[in-house]
């Protein structure tokens, strides 16, 4: 058990907490093969600890406000001359049309790839990155649209775009959690499973449990590892192939669901009417009359700097002076309610960022892009480690198989811990070293 919270199973290779400000330090010696510190592992690398450019490489656009607690109080982009001679009619409908036509160039893709799975996957990435563009942009500019037509293309588009993100998203899950079992054995499933079978495969084979109890793979993974094998290493060596397999068949069936439910939602009614208000968008944006005589410089810049101050109020709410020490264990326990205002950051990084495109579209923003990795990071490590929650909640499955995804739950929450931590590193402003 993890002082982090009641009943998360505490990864047999790695001690408990760390030294505070320390990073790069890795596991102890004499950890199972291959296992790496969570910290270190993922998309921002380095044993330096450095995350991103420092804030003056950001350059005039990230010219932020701090107040004296180091919070981001917000930032508003430069105005350039080529925003300050247009209306915000011409802006705001200049975007709309190259998204719009966007989306619709990526529908005909979609249609033309036939059988072929990674074109037809690739072209609905770009169709939902066309829909979420355009959706944020009616969400933030929204004063300056017909706003009921807004609010009814935007609801149609966060369906359209939920729908089709559901197939990705399992089988990146899939991938994710098959690759953490990998690397958290040392060795591939198949392998785990030849060394698995005999007395200690039988005895999992015949012994039972029910893992339904607790809130996630924990109180499994601590009543089996003891009592089924002394060495934690084998325990989880000789259930990692059946929980591999486990897993492997629960997301392999949802992402069948996914597909088919993406296919029925785009050959339904409802996604023709989406198909012929984003056609009609990418001739003729339905905008306020008022917009038409607005100058942009003075319209849409408040409405984007309203967009980061909500960012930043969300961003104030979340617990970064704990989040900034390593193996803190704070995002241990199997809670939802404690990954929700992570989530909703994430989503207001991405209003922000997109709210940029549109009134600044020459300054990419290095600072807002490094923070949405992170928090998106943060979001795939709390999708997984629910999977492997989900899994050992099966009736029936031998102890060692509830060791294995106990374990596995505990790694990604142990990611869960890294990507906050990063994106503290990134949105934060940098401070001198913390005297331990």
């Amino acid at each position: 058990m993890t002082p982090g919270g009641a009943g998360v199973a505490q990864r047999h290779d790695q001690p408990t907490g760390g030294p505070a400000g320390l990073i790069g330090i890795g596991y102890e010696p004499g950890g199972a093969p291959g296992a790496r510190s969570a910290v270190v592992d993922g998309p921002y690398g380095g044993n330096d600890g450095t995350y991103g450019p420092d804030d003056a490489a950001y350059g005039p656009v990230m010219a932020s406000r701090s107040g004296d607690d180091g919070t981001d109080r917000g930032a508003a982009p430069e105005i350039g001359p080529e925003l300050a001679s247009h209306t915000a009619d011409e802006v705001l409908a200049g975007y709309l049309h190259q998204q719009s036509a966007d989306f619709l160039r990526s529908l005909r893709q979609h249609r033309e790839s036939g059988s072929d799975a990674e074109g037809a996957g690739e072209a609905a990435r770009q169709l939902r990155r066309a829909a979420r563009r355009i959706s944020a942009t009616l969400y933030t500019f929204r004063p300056m649209t017909e706003e009921a037509w807004a609010d009814q293309l935007r609801s149609e588009l966060g369906w359209l775009s939920g729908t089709l993100a559901r197939e990705q998203a399992c089988a990146a899950r899939r991938e994710r959690l098959m690759a953490a079992l990998q690397r958290l054995t040392g060795r591939g499933p198949e392998r785990g499973d030849r060394t698995g079978r005999g007395e200690r495969g039988k005895r999992g084979d015949r012994t039972t449990t029910s893992a339904s109890t607790g809130p996630a793979t924990s109180a499994a993974a601590s009543s089996a590892a003891p009592a089924g094998d002394p060495d934690p290493d084998g325990a989880l060596a000789a259930g990692a192939a059946r929980a591999g397999a486990l897993l492997d068949r629960q997301l392999t069936l949802a992402r069948t669901r996914a597909h088919s439910a993406a296919l029925q939602a785009l050959g339904s009614s409802r996604f023709h009417a989406v198909a012929d208000s984003v056609a009609v968008l990418a001739s003729e944006a339905p905008l306020a009359r008022t917009t038409a005589e607005l100058p942009a410089g003075e319209a849409l810049p408040p409405l984007a700097e309203q967009a980061h101050r909500r960012l930043a109020e969300a961003v104030a709410a979340l617990p970064l002076s704990r989040a900034g020490y390593p193996y803190n264990a704070a995002a241990l326990a199997a809670d939802q309610r404690q990954d929700a205002p992570w989530h909703q950051v994430r989503m207001r990084v991405r209003l922000s960022r997109y709210a940029r495109e549109v009134i600044a579209p020459e300054h990419s923003d290095l600072r807002l892009a490094e923070a949405g990795r992170a928090l998106e990071w943060h979001r795939d490590a709390a999708e997984a480690a629910a999977a492997a929650a989900a899994a050992a909640r099966t009736p029936r499955i031998a102890p060692a198989t509830a060791y294995a995804l106990g374990v596995l739950h505990a790694d990604q929450r142990h990611e869960v811990e890294a990507a906050r931590f990063a994106f503290g590193r990134v949105w934060l402003p940098r401070t001198p070293d913390r005297k331990g």
